[in-house]
């Protein structure tokens, strides 16, 4: 039987168990006592954060992981000015990207999230506004968000993965897991 581990990953922690590429002690999956034997089905940023599904099972990681598959993933994200609706219009049909087009995205304007503090905290600005996002993908390229929001003029100043499929991170605090 497969193990599924929900972790929500902290800001500013690796998607994997060591780092081998920097000499300075970058924070990693490994301090958080998740059981031996599970990997990350995909990738989270390490300054973004969130939701990563670990699992035992190969054929489950690429289902999650693979664009092929179709996985629907949500994030919650706090973007840089005011956008409306027609600024995002372009992200629902979808957008021209260096790597290609992207597929259309759901996305929704919402109001602030109650989630943790980060640390460290997003920079505030009294000159600058900024909005809260609901963005769902079903495809997942490197920093695919950041890169769509920054394409439409709306810069992300911070990303949670919210949800994967059924697979939610509420009720977790930062680094806190459960099994599935």
């Amino acid at each position: 039987m497969s193990r599924v581990i929900l972790l929500n990953k902290p800001f500013d922690v690796l998607s994997q168990f060591t780092d081998a590429k920097s000499p300075t002690a970058r924070r990693t999956l490994s301090e958080f006592g998740l059981p031996p034997g599970v990997y990350p089905a995909g990738r989270l940023d390490r300054d973004s954060e969130g939701l990563l599904v670990l699992t035992d099972d190969g054929a489950l990681q690429a289902r999650i992981a693979s664009p092929r598959f179709k996985a629907p993933k949500t994030y919650l994200v706090q973007v840089e000015g005011a956008p409306e609706d027609a600024d995002l219009a372009p992200l629902r049909t979808g957008v021209t990207l260096k790597d290609g087009p992207t597929r259309p995205a759901e996305v929704e304007r919402v109001d602030p999230p109650a989630l943790w503090d980060r640390d460290p905290p997003v920079r505030f600005r009294k000159t600058v506004p900024d909005r809260w996002l609901r963005i769902t993908l079903t495809e997942g390229r490197n920093r695919q968000v950041r890169r769509m929001t920054a394409h439409v003029g709306f810069p992300t100043l911070r990303l949670v993965r919210w949800r994967i499929g059924a697979w939610s991170v509420e009720g977790l605090s930062p680094g806190d897991w459960r099994e599935a």
